[in-house]
C-alpha cells in the first residue's frame, strides 16, 4: 500500500477527495491512514476558498472497511495486545472518521460501489450521502466476531433512527441503494454512471451559499443534535451576530431588493 490513500482535487470551490486503494476496495486502517485523512481534512478547513467537499471511492467500492487480510495475519492495525489495538483505532482509524465528521464546511459522499463496516459509516460521517444504484451497505461487524470500533453505534441511530441502525449491526445485513434511500441513509439512488455529475451539481449549488455563514450553519446543524435547546439557542444568538456583520448578509440584502441573483465572496 505504497500509493497514497486519499487524493484530492479542486473544481473551483468544491474539493473531491478520492479514497485510493482501488485493489483493496478502498480497505481502510492500514498504518498512516488517519494520518492522511486528518492532513487533507485540515487542509480544507484552512483553504476558505473550498465551500463544499465530496467523499468517494477509487474502482468498484466505496469502502469495504477494515482490512480482513491484516485482522487474519494480526499486522498493522491489528497487532499487539488489546492495549496496542485499541491504541490503533484511538489514533489510526478514528483519526479517519474524525476528520472527515470534522470538516467544516458541507460534505457530500458519492458512494459508487460497496460502504461496508468502516466504510459505511465513514459515508455516515458526511452531511449527505448520494448512492450509485450499484452501490450496497452494510455494518457487518458482528459477522467477524466484532463490535462497531469507529463510532457508528453512535452516529447510525442517529442516521437512520434506532431501529432500523438496530436491524442492520445486529443482523449483518448488506442492504441496496433502493432500500438505502428509502431508509434516509443516502437522500437518494442514480445510475451509475450519473453519480459524479449528481454530486458535483449538488455541491456547485451549495458553494453559491455564502462560505461563512454556510461553515456556521453546518457548526449549527451538527450540535444540534446533541446539545440543548437552550446552548443551541445561544449559540445561534452569537453566529447570527457575526453573520450580520459580514458583506455577504448585505450582497444578500441587496441581492433580494434588487431582484437578482447574490454573488458571494466571503467577506
Amino acid at each position: 500500500m505504497s500509493q497514497p490513500l486519499i487524493l484530492t482535487e479542486k473544481r473551483g470551490h468544491v474539493a473531491i477527495l478520492t479514497l485510493n486503494r482501488p485493489e483493496a476496495m478502498n480497505a481502510l486502517g492500514a498504518p498512516g491512514d488517519g494520518d492522511q485523512v486528518a492532513a487533507a481534512c485540515e487542509a480544507i478547513n484552512d483553504d476558505q476558498e473550498i465551500r463544499c467537499v465530496i467523499l468517494t471511492g477509487a474502482g468498484k467500492a466505496f469502502s469495504a472497511g477494515g482490512d480482513v487480510k491484516a485482522m487474519k495475519a494480526r499486522e498493522g492495525a491489528f497487532a499487539g495486545n488489546g492495549v496496542a489495538v485499541r491504541d490503533g483505532y484511538r489514533k489510526n482509524i478514528h483519526r479517519i472518521v474524525r476528520a472527515i465528521y470534522g470538516l467544516e464546511v458541507p460534505s457530500i459522499a458519492a458512494v459508487n460501489g460497496a460502504a461496508i463496516g468502516l466504510g459505511c459509516d465513514v459515508a455516515c460521517m458526511t452531511d449527505i450521502r448520494i448512492a450509485a444504484d450499484t452501490a450496497r451497505f452494510g455494518v457487518t461487524f458482528l459477522k467477524l466476531g466484532l463490535i462497531p470500533g469507529d463510532g457508528g453505534a453512535w452516529l447510525m441511530p442517529r442516521t437512520i433512527g434506532m431501529s432500523r441502525a438496530a436491524e442492520l449491526l445486529f443482523t449483518g445485513d448488506v442492504i441496496d441503494a433502493g432500500k438505502a434511500a428509502e431508509w434516509g441513509l443516502v437522500s437518494k439512488a442514480v445510475p451509475h454512471a450519473d453519480l459524479m455529475g449528481e454530486a458535483l451539481a449538488l455541491a456547485e449549488r451549495i458553494a453559491q451559499q455564502p462560505p461563512h455563514a454556510l461553515r456556521m450553519a453546518k457548526s449549527l446543524l451538527k450540535h444540534g443534535q446533541t446539545a440543548s435547546y437552550d446552548t443551541l439557542m445561544e449559540m445561534s444568538a452569537a453566529a447570527q451576530a457575526i453573520a450580520h456583520h459580514t458583506q455577504d448578509h448585505m450582497e444578500g440584502v441587496e441581492a433580494i431588493l434588487e431582484k437578482r441573483a447574490p454573488v458571494f465572496k466571503g467577506a
